[in-house]
């Protein structure tokens, strides 16, 4: 059926505006027309020092990622961003995304570093009262996975005068999520928190105020979950990722979530009797990578409109005859392909942690390149040619 008699059609059968109804038959006859096979393999991309670095796209990223997409802007070779940072809800960074790189990514697509521990809401935690930590919208990306008794540090710790000593020096106000969320009221007005003992706390992305965060995040664990009484067993800790350094706008690495856990293990176990008991999700867990695989199936065949397939999940044998991991920093991407086999193969650029000529010593990766688009014509010119 041609677009203008799918057009045709439409209009006689609604009273939708025009511009509507041939936007609509567009996308319709692009989905008659484009329906390229599955391919045999699917990409995993890190974002900070691979995609783009601060706010900049790099290494032909743009272009390389318009590539995956066909006619119509449809996607056609399945992808997703594997990161271990995080900060807010995967449906605002896949917008961002967008924006940025110039193509339509959805919030299926990304995986962050966090995104396990919605498994953990109905499991554990749903009514239980929880503290969430980092930069951004820590709390937010909490509720959103279907925690109803989440808190902010920054919301936690304003309740407690006096836990910050140093709070009178500095200049910053409190973080704006607090503002946004209505629902931190209800969940004040549910509970005391003076003597509602935290259950656990979960380190969702990198520590705005190391100085409070560990002062405050000591009191916790080391009460039993409620700061300024005495000893208790401690509350379980969650952190999203062990990251020790990552690439970000400045020319050398930052330190990362890793470095915070070790100053705040460091100073827990010298001041408690019982070391400090933590979990660690993200890269290079082998099951991030097990997880990745079942999100890109996902990929697979939602774009290419087989939704029953999709709803019967991962029937039969597996679905892909390769799966590339495109990341800068060897001891996290390319440790973690490794580990997790076949069918994972390791592609290490230059254009973040890694600078060096050749492989990395400890984990060479199966192939290395300068850029993401080097990585994407690899990759293209193997499968298709």
């Amino acid at each position: 059926m041609r677009i203008a008699t799918l057009f045709r059609v439409l209009r006689s059968r609604s009273r939708a505006p025009l511009s509507l109804l041939h936007t609509v038959a567009s996308r319709s006859f692009c989905q008659l027309l484009y329906r390229p096979e599955r391919p045999s393999f699917g990409i995993a991309f890190d974002i900070d020092g691979v995609i783009i670095r601060g706010h900049t796209p790099i290494g032909g990223s743009q272009q390389a990622l318009r590539r995956l997409y066909g006619d119509c802007g449809m996607l056609k070779i399945p992808f997703v961003f594997l990161t271990n940072g995080g900060g807010v809800p995967e449906s605002k960074r896949a917008s961002e995304l967008s924006e940025l790189l110039g193509v339509n990514i959805l919030p299926l697509q990304v995986v962050q570093g966090h995104s396990p521990f919605k498994n953990l809401a109905k499991s554990r935690y749903e009514n239980q009262l929880v503290v969430a930590v980092g930069k951004g919208e820590p709390a937010t990306v909490m509720f959103e996975y279907g925690f109803k008794n989440v808190l902010s540090i920054d919301e936690y710790s304003s309740y407690f005068d006096g836990i910050d000593p140093l709070s009178q020096f500095k200049n910053w106000e409190i973080n704006g999520e607090i503002k946004k969320r209505s629902t931190s009221k209800e969940i004040t007005a549910r509970h005391n928190i003076f003597s509602e003992r935290v259950k656990a706390v979960f380190i969702v992305s990198d520590s705005v105020d190391w100085s409070r965060d560990i002062q405050v995040l000591c009191d916790i664990l080391r009460t039993g979950g409620l700061p300024g009484r005495e000893n208790g067993q401690q509350p379980r800790l969650y952190f999203a990722n062990d990251d020790l350094e990552y690439q970000g706008a400045f020319p050398s690495e930052r330190l990362g979530m890793g470095a915070f856990r070790i100053a705040l293990e460091s100073i827990f176990n010298r001041i408690h009797p019982h070391a400090l008991e933590y979990t660690c999700f993200g890269k290079p867990n082998p099951f991030v990578f097990k997880n990745a695989e079942a999100v890109l199936r996902q990929v697979q065949l939602s774009s290419h409109h087989d939704h029953q397939a999709v709803n019967n999940g991962l029937a039969g044998g597996h679905p892909f005859r390769t799966l590339y991991m495109i990341g800068d920093n060897p001891l996290v991407d390319i440790k973690g392909a490794r580990q997790a086999g076949h069918p994972w193969f390791s592609i290490l650029t230059r254009t973040g942690v890694f600078r060096g000529k050749e492989n990395h010593a400890e984990f060479p990766a199966d192939l290395v390149v300068d850029t993401v688009e080097e990585a994407m014509d690899y990759i293209l010119r193997k499968e298709f040619s």
